[in-house]
C-alpha cells in the first residue's frame, strides 16, 4: 500500500493569509498581468535565529529590482506552501527535492534557482558508526543493529537512505522499520546532529546522517570526526530550490531569476547558508529527475 508522505511539524506562518484570507498576486494583476506583489515562502533555520533581519535586506533589494512590493514569509511545511501555490496565494517557495517532485504533480511550476555547495564535498547521505566497532563495516552488517534515521520527513536523513538499503538489499521497504525485520530497532532522532551524537555516545551502533553535519560538528567541537566511520553513502542529494510559478510574466520570471542569480550579499549567505562563498546557481528540472525513482520505489504519493 502506498503512503502520503507527510512534510514537517508545523504550519506556515500566517497560514490563514496564505490559504484563505489576505489578496495574493492572482487576486489584484495589474493590465499588463503584473501581479500587485510577489509572496515568497522560505524556510526558517532554527540555528540562524539572526538570519531574519538578512531577509529583510534580501526582501528590500528584491523589491527595488523588480519593481513591485515584495512579501517573504517563513514556513515550515512543505504540504501547506504547496497547496497555497496551487490557490495563487504565492509566488515563490523554497523546497526540498522530494517535495519538487510533489509540487510538480500538483502545480505549474518552473524551476527558480537552488544554491552552490559549501565546500568542494557534494551533498549526501553518509551511514556512520563509531569507528572501534569491528562489526559494522558495511552496509550489510547493520542487520541487527539499533539504527537511527533523523525524521520521515528529511529527504537526506531518511527518503535517500532508506532507498539506499530497499535497493541495495533488496529489502522490503514496507517493513524495514519494523523491530527485528532487518534493523532490531529504527529510532528517529529529530536532527542529524543528534544522531551524530548518538552514535557518539554509544546510544545508536549506526545512522544515517547528511555528510556536511559531521565536519561541522567537528569544526564546533562537539565530536571527534575521526571517532567515527563511514561505512557507505548515498547518490548524490540536489540542493533544496526555489521554484516560482509558471503562469507569472515571462518579464518578472526573468526579473526574479536574474535577481538571485546576481545577488552577491556575502554576509546574506553567511547568515543563512553560514557560509559566505555559497550563491544562487540556476536550477534545472533534471537535477530533481532521481527522485522519481525514489518515490516509486518507496511507494510514496504527492498529497
Amino acid at each position: 500500500m502506498k503512503k502520503k508522505l507527510l512534510y514537517g511539524l508545523a504550519a506556515l506562518v500566517s497560514v490563514g493569509l496564505l490559504t484563505a484570507c489576505g489578496s495574493s498576486s492572482a487576486d489584484s494583476k495589474k493590465e499588463d498581468g503584473m501581479p500587485d506583489k510577489v509572496t515568497i515562502v522560505t524556510m526558517p533555520d532554527e540555528n540562524n535565529p539572526a538570519a531574519g533581519g538578512k531577509n529583510e535586506k534580501f526582501q528590500k533589494d528584491l523589491s527595488e529590482a523588480i519593481g513591485l512590493p515584495v512579501e517573504i514569509m517563513e514556513g515550515a511545511d512543505y504540504a501547506v506552501g504547496i497547496e497555497a501555490m496551487k490557490n495563487k496565494k504565492l509566488d515563490v517557495l523554497l523546497v526540498s527535492p522530494m517535495s519538487y517532485f510533489q509540487a510538480k504533480q500538483r502545480v505549474d511550476i518552473d524551476p527558480l534557482v537552488t544554491t552552490t555547495a559549501p565546500g568542494s564535498e557534494t551533498y549526501r547521505t553518509v551511514f556512520i558508526t563509531k569507528k572501534d566497532n569491528d562489526k559494522i563495516n558495511s552496509l550489510e552488517d547493520l542487520k541487527g543493529t539499533n539504527f537511527a534515521f533523523v525524521d520521515p520527513a528529511s529527504s537526506s536523513g531518511y527518503l535517500y537512505p532508506k532507498y539506499q538499503l530497499v535497493t541495495k538489499l533488496k529489502l522490503d521497504q514496507a517493513k524495514l522499520e519494523e523491530p527485528d525485520y532487518f534493523f532490531k530497532t529504527v529510532a528517529y532522532s529529530g536532527k542529524h546532529d543528534s544522531s551524530v551524537m548518538g552514535v557518539s555516545k554509544g546510544d545508536y551502533d549506526a545512522a544515517a546522517v547528511a555528510s556536511q553535519v559531521l565536519q561541522s560538528m567537528d569544526d564546533a567541537g562537539l565530536v571527534k570526526k575521526d571517532e567515527l566511520k563511514v561505512v557507505d553513502e548515498t547518490q548524490e542529494i540536489p540542493n533544496a530550490a526555489y521554484v516560482i510559478r509558471s503562469e507569472l510574466p515571462e518579464e518578472l520570471k526573468k526579473k526574479i531569476k536574474d535577481f538571485y542569480l546576481n545577488y552577491d550579499d556575502e554576509e546574506y549567505f553567511k547568515a543563512f547558508y553560514k557560509d559566505g562563498s555559497i550563491r544562487f546557481v540556476e536550477a534545472k528540472d533534471d537535477d530533481y529527475e532521481g527522485v522519481k525513482d525514489i518515490t516509486k520505489v518507496l511507494g510514496i504519493e504527492g498529497e
